[in-house]
Protein backbone atom coordinates (compact mmCIF):
# COMPACT_ATOMS: atom_id res chain seq x y z
CA UNK A 1 0.00 0.00 0.00
CA UNK A 2 1.46 3.22 -0.78
CA UNK A 3 2.79 5.16 2.00
CA UNK A 4 0.34 8.37 0.90
CA UNK A 5 -2.81 6.41 2.22
CA UNK A 6 -4.12 7.44 5.70
CA UNK A 7 -7.07 4.49 5.65
CA UNK A 8 -7.90 1.57 3.75
CA UNK A 9 -10.97 -0.41 4.07
CA UNK A 10 -11.06 -4.09 2.98
CA UNK A 11 -13.96 -5.81 3.07
CA UNK A 12 -16.38 -3.86 5.22
CA UNK A 13 -19.66 -6.09 6.36
CA UNK A 14 -22.12 -4.31 8.22
CA UNK A 15 -25.24 -6.37 9.79
CA UNK A 16 -27.76 -5.27 12.16
CA UNK A 17 -29.57 -8.65 13.65
CA UNK A 18 -33.52 -8.11 13.63
CA UNK A 19 -35.62 -9.96 16.74
CA UNK A 20 -38.75 -10.99 16.94
CA UNK A 21 -41.16 -13.80 18.40
CA UNK A 22 -41.77 -14.50 21.66
CA UNK A 23 -38.60 -14.84 22.99
CA UNK A 24 -37.21 -11.93 20.61
CA UNK A 25 -35.09 -14.41 18.73
CA UNK A 26 -32.84 -13.57 15.77
CA UNK A 27 -34.96 -14.18 12.89
CA UNK A 28 -32.88 -12.42 10.32
CA UNK A 29 -29.86 -9.70 9.80
CA UNK A 30 -30.60 -6.69 8.05
CA UNK A 31 -27.21 -6.58 5.58
CA UNK A 32 -26.42 -2.50 5.62
CA UNK A 33 -22.96 -2.71 4.41
CA UNK A 34 -21.98 -6.01 2.69
CA UNK A 35 -18.75 -6.39 1.78
CA UNK A 36 -17.19 -3.26 0.35
CA UNK A 37 -13.34 -2.36 -0.40
CA UNK A 38 -12.18 1.45 -0.60
CA UNK A 39 -8.88 3.46 0.00
CA UNK A 40 -8.81 7.13 0.93
CA UNK A 41 -5.05 8.72 0.75
CA UNK A 42 -3.84 12.21 2.39
CA UNK A 43 -4.98 15.16 1.85
CA UNK A 44 -7.78 13.71 -0.34
CA UNK A 45 -11.64 13.64 -0.67
CA UNK A 46 -13.69 10.65 -1.45
CA UNK A 47 -17.18 11.57 -2.44
CA UNK A 48 -19.49 8.65 -1.42
CA UNK A 49 -23.30 8.61 -3.20
CA UNK A 50 -25.89 6.16 -3.77
CA UNK A 51 -30.05 6.19 -2.84
CA UNK A 52 -31.40 6.87 0.31
CA UNK A 53 -30.86 3.56 2.85
CA UNK A 54 -27.99 1.98 0.22
CA UNK A 55 -25.74 2.19 3.18
CA UNK A 56 -23.67 5.32 2.90
CA UNK A 57 -23.87 6.80 6.63
CA UNK A 58 -23.31 3.25 8.40
CA UNK A 59 -20.06 3.65 6.43
CA UNK A 60 -19.28 6.66 7.79
CA UNK A 61 -19.96 5.53 11.05
CA UNK A 62 -18.28 2.11 11.10
CA UNK A 63 -15.07 4.12 9.95
CA UNK A 64 -15.16 6.41 13.30
CA UNK A 65 -16.34 3.21 14.89
CA UNK A 66 -19.57 4.68 16.91
CA UNK A 67 -22.10 1.75 15.35
CA UNK A 68 -21.32 -0.46 18.60
CA UNK A 69 -22.59 2.72 20.53
CA UNK A 70 -25.73 2.88 18.67
CA UNK A 71 -26.39 -0.88 18.01
CA UNK A 72 -24.47 -3.00 20.83
CA UNK A 73 -25.30 -6.01 19.01
CA UNK A 74 -24.01 -5.00 15.58
CA UNK A 75 -21.66 -7.45 13.88
CA UNK A 76 -19.06 -5.76 11.68
CA UNK A 77 -16.55 -7.75 9.57
CA UNK A 78 -13.46 -7.15 7.68
CA UNK A 79 -11.00 -4.13 8.49
CA UNK A 80 -10.75 -0.55 8.59
CA UNK A 81 -6.87 0.13 8.64
CA UNK A 82 -5.52 3.25 9.31
CA UNK A 83 -1.91 4.72 8.68
CA UNK A 84 -0.54 6.79 11.71
CA UNK A 85 2.84 7.48 12.29
CA UNK A 86 4.13 4.45 10.40
CA UNK A 87 1.88 2.33 12.49
CA UNK A 88 -1.29 0.43 10.84
CA UNK A 89 -4.38 0.71 13.56
CA UNK A 90 -7.31 -1.43 12.45
CA UNK A 91 -10.50 0.68 14.26
CA UNK A 92 -12.98 -2.07 13.46
CA UNK A 93 -10.98 -4.51 16.31
CA UNK A 94 -10.89 -1.90 19.34
CA UNK A 95 -12.85 -1.43 21.97
CA UNK A 96 -13.83 1.67 23.20
CA UNK A 97 -11.13 2.38 25.59
CA UNK A 98 -8.58 1.38 22.85
CA UNK A 99 -9.54 3.92 20.20
CA UNK A 100 -10.03 6.83 22.71
CA UNK A 101 -6.32 7.84 22.00
CA UNK A 102 -7.41 7.92 18.01
CA UNK A 103 -10.22 9.72 18.30
CA UNK A 104 -8.61 12.70 17.64
CA UNK A 105 -7.24 11.74 14.81
CA UNK A 106 -10.74 10.86 12.93
CA UNK A 107 -13.75 13.45 13.23
CA UNK A 108 -17.23 13.33 11.76
CA UNK A 109 -19.31 16.73 10.89
CA UNK A 110 -23.25 15.53 10.88
CA UNK A 111 -26.33 15.99 8.55
CA UNK A 112 -28.27 17.92 11.03
CA UNK A 113 -27.11 21.08 12.38
CA UNK A 114 -29.44 21.60 14.51
CA UNK A 115 -29.40 18.08 16.23
CA UNK A 116 -25.77 17.58 16.51
CA UNK A 117 -24.93 20.85 18.99
CA UNK A 118 -26.07 20.39 22.14
CA UNK A 119 -28.56 23.32 23.08
CA UNK A 120 -27.22 23.61 26.64
CA UNK A 121 -23.76 24.28 25.69
CA UNK A 122 -22.25 27.95 24.28
CA UNK A 123 -20.42 27.59 21.27
CA UNK A 124 -17.19 28.01 22.78
CA UNK A 125 -17.76 24.99 24.76
CA UNK A 126 -18.82 23.00 22.32
CA UNK A 127 -15.81 23.55 20.23
CA UNK A 128 -13.38 23.49 23.63
CA UNK A 129 -14.69 20.19 24.34
CA UNK A 130 -12.46 17.89 21.63
CA UNK A 131 -9.57 20.16 23.28
CA UNK A 132 -10.46 19.39 26.83
CA UNK A 133 -10.40 15.34 26.01
CA UNK A 134 -7.87 15.35 23.51
CA UNK A 135 -5.15 18.08 24.33
CA UNK A 136 -3.19 19.63 27.15
CA UNK A 137 -4.16 22.84 26.34
CA UNK A 138 -5.00 25.27 29.45
CA UNK A 139 -8.60 27.59 29.94
CA UNK A 140 -6.04 30.35 28.18
CA UNK A 141 -5.26 28.33 24.92
CA UNK A 142 -8.20 26.95 24.47
CA UNK A 143 -10.05 30.00 24.33
CA UNK A 144 -7.61 31.32 22.22
CA UNK A 145 -8.19 28.06 19.71
CA UNK A 146 -11.82 28.63 20.08
CA UNK A 147 -11.86 32.31 18.67
CA UNK A 148 -9.28 31.23 15.96
CA UNK A 149 -10.83 28.32 14.60
CA UNK A 150 -14.20 30.76 14.39
CA UNK A 151 -12.46 32.86 12.22
CA UNK A 152 -11.20 30.68 9.81
CA UNK A 153 -14.66 29.21 9.40
CA UNK A 154 -16.80 32.19 9.00
CA UNK A 155 -17.64 33.42 12.29
CA UNK A 156 -16.67 36.00 14.63
CA UNK A 157 -14.96 35.46 18.09
CA UNK A 158 -17.40 37.24 19.95
CA UNK A 159 -20.37 35.00 19.02
CA UNK A 160 -18.50 32.10 21.08
CA UNK A 161 -20.26 33.19 23.91
CA UNK A 162 -24.18 32.66 21.79
CA UNK A 163 -25.99 29.02 22.19
CA UNK A 164 -26.73 27.11 19.23
CA UNK A 165 -30.09 28.28 18.84
CA UNK A 166 -29.13 32.11 18.14
CA UNK A 167 -27.45 31.17 14.72
CA UNK A 168 -29.01 30.28 11.70
CA UNK A 169 -28.67 26.81 9.60
CA UNK A 170 -25.57 27.84 7.83
CA UNK A 171 -24.05 29.04 11.14
CA UNK A 172 -24.03 26.36 12.98
CA UNK A 173 -23.19 23.76 10.63
CA UNK A 174 -20.17 26.52 10.25
CA UNK A 175 -19.36 25.59 14.12
CA UNK A 176 -19.54 21.83 13.53
CA UNK A 177 -16.79 21.94 11.09
CA UNK A 178 -15.06 24.53 13.43
CA UNK A 179 -15.33 21.33 16.34
CA UNK A 180 -14.37 18.82 14.26
CA UNK A 181 -11.22 20.85 13.07
CA UNK A 182 -10.94 21.66 15.96
CA UNK A 183 -8.17 18.50 17.37
CA UNK A 184 -6.44 18.72 13.76
CA UNK A 185 -7.58 15.78 12.48
CA UNK A 186 -6.55 13.28 9.96
CA UNK A 187 -9.80 12.65 8.42
CA UNK A 188 -13.34 14.19 8.70
CA UNK A 189 -16.35 12.24 7.86
CA UNK A 190 -18.66 14.74 6.35
CA UNK A 191 -22.23 12.79 6.81
CA UNK A 192 -24.29 14.77 3.92
CA UNK A 193 -23.25 18.46 5.70
CA UNK A 194 -25.31 20.68 3.70
CA UNK A 195 -27.98 18.67 2.94
CA UNK A 196 -30.74 20.44 5.38
CA UNK A 197 -29.34 23.76 4.32
CA UNK A 198 -30.78 26.14 2.06
CA UNK A 199 -29.39 25.94 -1.89
CA UNK A 200 -27.93 29.53 -1.47
CA UNK A 201 -26.54 28.58 1.69
CA UNK A 202 -24.74 25.36 0.52
CA UNK A 203 -22.36 26.77 -1.83
CA UNK A 204 -20.63 28.80 0.65
CA UNK A 205 -20.18 25.86 3.44
CA UNK A 206 -18.98 23.71 0.33
CA UNK A 207 -16.59 26.31 -0.74
CA UNK A 208 -15.66 26.59 2.59
CA UNK A 209 -14.47 22.99 3.30
CA UNK A 210 -12.54 23.36 0.59
CA UNK A 211 -10.41 26.02 1.43
CA UNK A 212 -10.27 24.44 4.60
CA UNK A 213 -9.35 21.15 3.51
CA UNK A 214 -6.52 22.47 1.41
CA UNK A 215 -5.67 24.77 4.96
CA UNK A 216 -5.48 22.25 7.26
CA UNK A 217 -4.39 19.21 4.73
CA UNK A 218 -6.73 16.97 5.76
CA UNK A 219 -8.76 13.88 4.35
CA UNK A 220 -12.76 14.23 3.52
CA UNK A 221 -15.42 11.26 3.21
CA UNK A 222 -18.22 13.41 1.53
CA UNK A 223 -21.25 11.43 1.78
CA UNK A 224 -23.76 13.42 -0.42
CA UNK A 225 -26.79 12.62 -2.55
CA UNK A 226 -26.29 16.04 -4.68
CA UNK A 227 -23.58 14.37 -7.35
CA UNK A 228 -23.22 17.77 -8.74
CA UNK A 229 -21.94 18.57 -5.35
CA UNK A 230 -19.87 15.87 -5.05
CA UNK A 231 -17.99 15.68 -8.27
CA UNK A 232 -17.51 19.71 -7.59
CA UNK A 233 -15.69 18.65 -4.37
CA UNK A 234 -14.32 15.32 -4.75
CA UNK A 235 -10.73 13.68 -6.19
CA UNK A 236 -12.47 10.50 -6.41
CA UNK A 237 -16.32 8.64 -6.04
CA UNK A 238 -17.72 5.95 -4.69
CA UNK A 239 -21.10 4.95 -6.10
CA UNK A 240 -22.88 2.57 -3.04
CA UNK A 241 -25.75 0.33 -3.88
CA UNK A 242 -28.23 -1.50 -1.19
CA UNK A 243 -24.93 -2.23 0.40
CA UNK A 244 -22.17 -2.64 -2.14
CA UNK A 245 -19.86 -0.71 -3.52
CA UNK A 246 -21.22 -0.37 -7.60
CA UNK A 247 -18.28 1.82 -8.68
CA UNK A 248 -15.26 3.26 -7.83
CA UNK A 249 -12.51 5.89 -9.76
CA UNK A 250 -11.81 9.38 -10.15
CA UNK A 251 -14.49 11.84 -9.94
CA UNK A 252 -13.79 13.16 -13.64
CA UNK A 253 -13.88 9.86 -15.01
CA UNK A 254 -16.75 8.21 -12.95
CA UNK A 255 -19.08 11.65 -12.92
CA UNK A 256 -18.46 12.03 -16.70
CA UNK A 257 -17.88 8.53 -18.30
CA UNK A 258 -19.27 6.02 -15.86
CA UNK A 259 -19.24 2.28 -16.76
CA UNK A 260 -22.07 0.65 -14.11
CA UNK A 261 -25.48 0.50 -15.53
CA UNK A 262 -26.82 1.95 -11.81
CA UNK A 263 -24.10 5.04 -12.18
CA UNK A 264 -25.04 5.73 -15.50
CA UNK A 265 -28.87 5.84 -14.11
CA UNK A 266 -28.25 7.81 -11.41
CA UNK A 267 -26.07 10.37 -13.60
CA UNK A 268 -28.81 10.80 -16.44
CA UNK A 269 -30.80 12.24 -13.27
CA UNK A 270 -28.77 15.06 -12.25
CA UNK A 271 -30.34 18.33 -13.71
CA UNK A 272 -28.22 20.25 -16.36
CA UNK A 273 -28.18 24.06 -15.94
CA UNK A 274 -27.27 24.04 -19.89
CA UNK A 275 -30.84 24.17 -22.31
CA UNK A 276 -28.83 23.33 -25.32
CA UNK A 277 -28.14 19.42 -23.12
CA UNK A 278 -32.11 19.17 -22.07
CA UNK A 279 -32.45 16.43 -24.40
CA UNK A 280 -30.03 14.41 -22.81
CA UNK A 281 -31.56 10.58 -22.49
CA UNK A 282 -32.68 9.95 -18.94
CA UNK A 283 -32.29 6.35 -18.16
CA UNK A 284 -35.59 5.36 -15.92
CA UNK A 285 -34.87 2.40 -13.50
CA UNK A 286 -38.06 -0.19 -12.76
CA UNK A 287 -39.45 -1.35 -9.81
CA UNK A 288 -38.25 -0.56 -6.23
CA UNK A 289 -35.34 -0.99 -4.22
CA UNK A 290 -35.19 -4.29 -2.72
CA UNK A 291 -35.29 -4.60 0.76
CA UNK A 292 -31.53 -5.43 2.60
CA UNK A 293 -33.43 -8.20 4.85
CA UNK A 294 -33.85 -9.91 1.64
CA UNK A 295 -31.13 -9.26 -0.75
CA UNK A 296 -31.48 -10.93 -4.70
CA UNK A 297 -29.11 -13.42 -5.13
CA UNK A 298 -26.05 -12.26 -7.39
CA UNK A 299 -25.79 -8.63 -8.28
CA UNK A 300 -28.09 -7.15 -6.00
CA UNK A 301 -28.85 -4.54 -8.70
CA UNK A 302 -30.14 -6.93 -11.21
CA UNK A 303 -33.90 -6.64 -10.46
CA UNK A 304 -33.68 -3.41 -11.85
CA UNK A 305 -30.72 -3.94 -14.23
CA UNK A 306 -31.57 -2.45 -17.97
CA UNK A 307 -28.81 -4.97 -19.24
CA UNK A 308 -29.29 -7.84 -17.06
CA UNK A 309 -28.34 -10.99 -18.07
CA UNK A 310 -29.36 -14.73 -16.33
CA UNK A 311 -26.01 -15.38 -15.21
CA UNK A 312 -26.19 -11.91 -12.70
CA UNK A 313 -28.13 -13.92 -10.76
CA UNK A 314 -25.79 -16.87 -9.94
CA UNK A 315 -23.08 -14.93 -8.26
CA UNK A 316 -21.98 -11.94 -6.74
CA UNK A 317 -20.19 -9.84 -9.01
CA UNK A 318 -16.29 -9.25 -8.29
CA UNK A 319 -15.62 -5.46 -7.57
CA UNK A 320 -12.36 -5.26 -10.22
CA UNK A 321 -10.52 -2.81 -11.80
CA UNK A 322 -11.77 -2.39 -15.66
CA UNK A 323 -9.49 1.36 -16.00
CA UNK A 324 -6.67 2.64 -14.53
CA UNK A 325 -7.81 3.03 -10.99
CA UNK A 326 -11.56 3.11 -12.19
CA UNK A 327 -12.98 -0.38 -10.67
CA UNK A 328 -16.31 -1.68 -11.66
CA UNK A 329 -18.85 -4.25 -9.99
CA UNK A 330 -20.25 -5.74 -13.21
CA UNK A 331 -19.28 -8.24 -15.93
CA UNK A 332 -20.99 -6.89 -18.23
CA UNK A 333 -18.75 -3.95 -18.72
CA UNK A 334 -17.20 -3.35 -21.34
Amino acid sequence: MSNKTLVDVKNLSVYFPVHGGVFSKRIASVKAVDGISFSIDRKQIVGMVGESGCGKTTVGRAMINILRHVAPDVEIGGSIEYHFDDKVVDFAALTSSQIRKYRSRVQMIFQDPYASLNPRMTVAQIISEPLQLHTNMNNKEQAERVAWLLDKVGLQPEQARRYPHEFSGGQRQRVGIARALATNPDLIICDEPVSALDVSIQAQVINLMMDLQEEFDVSYLFIAHDLSVVEHISDKIAVMYLGDMAEYGNAHEVYHHPRHPYSKALLSAVPLPDPSRKNRKRIVLKGDVPTPLNKPSGCAFRTRCPVAEPSCAEEKPVFEEHASDHFVACPIVK
